[in-house]
Protein backbone atom coordinates (compact mmCIF):
# COMPACT_ATOMS: atom_id res chain seq x y z
CA UNK A 1 0.00 0.00 0.00
CA UNK A 2 2.79 2.61 0.44
CA UNK A 3 4.14 2.58 -2.98
CA UNK A 4 2.83 5.12 -5.19
CA UNK A 5 2.68 4.93 -9.30
CA UNK A 6 3.25 8.86 -9.07
CA UNK A 7 2.91 11.25 -6.34
CA UNK A 8 -0.45 12.69 -5.74
CA UNK A 9 -0.76 16.03 -6.60
CA UNK A 10 -3.22 16.69 -3.84
CA UNK A 11 -5.37 14.83 -0.96
CA UNK A 12 -8.27 13.51 -3.16
CA UNK A 13 -5.74 12.08 -5.42
CA UNK A 14 -4.21 10.55 -2.53
CA UNK A 15 -7.17 9.03 -0.68
CA UNK A 16 -8.40 7.93 -3.92
CA UNK A 17 -5.13 5.53 -4.23
CA UNK A 18 -6.46 3.23 -1.31
CA UNK A 19 -8.78 0.59 -0.65
CA UNK A 20 -12.52 1.84 -0.32
CA UNK A 21 -12.10 0.92 4.15
CA UNK A 22 -8.74 2.77 3.82
CA UNK A 23 -10.64 5.86 2.08
CA UNK A 24 -13.35 6.42 4.95
CA UNK A 25 -10.57 6.44 7.50
CA UNK A 26 -8.32 8.44 5.71
CA UNK A 27 -11.71 10.96 4.98
CA UNK A 28 -12.48 10.48 8.96
CA UNK A 29 -8.82 11.64 9.88
CA UNK A 30 -9.06 15.05 7.20
CA UNK A 31 -12.74 15.90 8.71
CA UNK A 32 -11.64 15.63 12.16
CA UNK A 33 -8.02 17.73 11.55
CA UNK A 34 -9.61 19.75 9.46
CA UNK A 35 -12.17 20.60 12.76
CA UNK A 36 -9.79 20.95 14.59
CA UNK A 37 -7.84 23.65 12.36
CA UNK A 38 -10.50 25.42 10.10
CA UNK A 39 -7.91 27.54 8.98
CA UNK A 40 -5.39 25.07 8.33
CA UNK A 41 -4.17 24.65 4.43
CA UNK A 42 -4.07 21.20 2.47
CA UNK A 43 -1.02 20.20 0.81
CA UNK A 44 0.85 17.34 0.01
CA UNK A 45 4.65 17.29 1.42
CA UNK A 46 6.58 13.98 1.39
CA UNK A 47 3.85 12.39 -0.45
CA UNK A 48 1.55 12.25 2.30
CA UNK A 49 -1.10 14.44 3.01
CA UNK A 50 -0.04 18.02 5.13
CA UNK A 51 -2.28 20.10 6.77
CA UNK A 52 -0.13 24.01 7.31
CA UNK A 53 -0.82 26.75 9.33
CA UNK A 54 1.69 29.15 9.84
CA UNK A 55 4.21 26.20 8.77
CA UNK A 56 3.82 22.23 8.73
CA UNK A 57 1.04 21.17 11.38
CA UNK A 58 0.35 17.51 10.90
CA UNK A 59 1.28 14.85 8.16
CA UNK A 60 -0.85 11.51 7.80
CA UNK A 61 -0.66 8.45 5.94
CA UNK A 62 -1.85 5.29 5.14
CA UNK A 63 0.08 2.02 5.25
CA UNK A 64 -0.52 -1.84 5.36
CA UNK A 65 -1.39 -2.05 8.99
CA UNK A 66 -1.66 1.39 10.10
CA UNK A 67 -2.37 4.76 9.40
CA UNK A 68 0.16 7.13 10.34
CA UNK A 69 0.01 10.36 12.12
CA UNK A 70 2.81 12.71 12.57
CA UNK A 71 2.31 15.66 14.25
CA UNK A 72 5.91 16.42 15.18
CA UNK A 73 7.87 15.63 18.13
CA UNK A 74 6.21 18.13 20.50
CA UNK A 75 2.50 17.05 19.23
CA UNK A 76 4.06 13.25 20.49
CA UNK A 77 6.05 14.15 23.55
CA UNK A 78 2.51 16.74 24.98
CA UNK A 79 -0.11 13.55 24.94
CA UNK A 80 2.77 10.94 25.49
CA UNK A 81 0.66 9.19 28.35
CA UNK A 82 -2.34 8.65 26.18
CA UNK A 83 -0.41 7.85 23.21
CA UNK A 84 1.48 5.05 25.05
CA UNK A 85 -0.99 2.05 23.93
CA UNK A 86 0.01 2.71 20.21
CA UNK A 87 3.65 2.01 18.64
CA UNK A 88 5.26 5.86 18.73
CA UNK A 89 8.40 7.16 17.14
CA UNK A 90 9.89 10.92 18.17
CA UNK A 91 7.52 12.42 15.73
CA UNK A 92 5.04 9.64 14.92
CA UNK A 93 2.36 7.63 16.09
CA UNK A 94 1.22 4.46 14.54
CA UNK A 95 -3.14 3.84 14.53
CA UNK A 96 -3.92 0.54 13.92
CA UNK A 97 -6.17 -0.21 11.01
CA UNK A 98 -7.89 -2.69 13.24
CA UNK A 99 -8.94 -0.31 15.46
CA UNK A 100 -11.32 2.95 15.84
CA UNK A 101 -9.22 5.81 15.17
CA UNK A 102 -8.59 8.42 18.30
CA UNK A 103 -10.57 11.25 16.88
CA UNK A 104 -11.24 12.29 20.01
CA UNK A 105 -7.23 12.79 20.64
CA UNK A 106 -6.56 13.62 17.47
CA UNK A 107 -8.36 16.80 18.04
CA UNK A 108 -6.83 17.57 20.53
CA UNK A 109 -3.50 17.08 19.26
CA UNK A 110 -4.32 19.30 15.86
CA UNK A 111 -5.54 21.96 18.29
CA UNK A 112 -2.20 22.04 20.15
CA UNK A 113 -0.32 21.89 17.28
CA UNK A 114 -2.30 24.81 15.71
CA UNK A 115 -1.93 27.03 18.77
CA UNK A 116 2.19 26.11 18.95
CA UNK A 117 2.33 27.32 15.68
CA UNK A 118 0.40 29.91 15.94
CA UNK A 119 2.51 31.34 18.98
CA UNK A 120 5.40 30.76 17.03
CA UNK A 121 4.42 32.95 14.06
CA UNK A 122 3.35 35.74 15.93
CA UNK A 123 6.68 35.79 18.37
CA UNK A 124 8.64 35.81 15.15
CA UNK A 125 6.44 39.02 13.71
CA UNK A 126 7.79 41.07 16.89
Amino acid sequence: METKKTAPKNIDEYIADFPQDIQERLQQMRATIHQAAPDAEEAISYQMPTFRLKGNLVHFAAFKNHIGFYPVPTGIEAFKKELSVYKMAKGSVQFPLDEPLPLKLITRIVKFRAKENLAKAKAKAK
